[in-house]
């Protein structure tokens, strides 16, 4: 699971994924909003179930080729 976070930085703030800085805002609201945003996409991903994987055998046989 990521971890978001703000700090401030001069007039600015930085929105961070688990300690690493990855944008920078001009508003506390709008880092706010990033952090939020986020969270629902990674909590809509967690949903998503993954396709299962593909059988070994091929679902059609393989003709043989046709020899002159």
């Amino acid at each position: 699971m990521t971890s978001y976070s703000m700090i401030k930085v001069g007039n600015g703030y930085v929105v961070q994924a688990n300690d690493k800085c990855i944008l920078k805002v001009g508003s506390r609201r709008k880092a706010a909003q990033l952090i939020s945003d986020a969270t629902d996409l990674l909590n809509a991903l967690a949903v998503v179930e993954a396709p299962g994987i593909a059988p070994d055998a091929p679902s059609l046989a393989r003709e043989a080729p046709e020899l002159p």
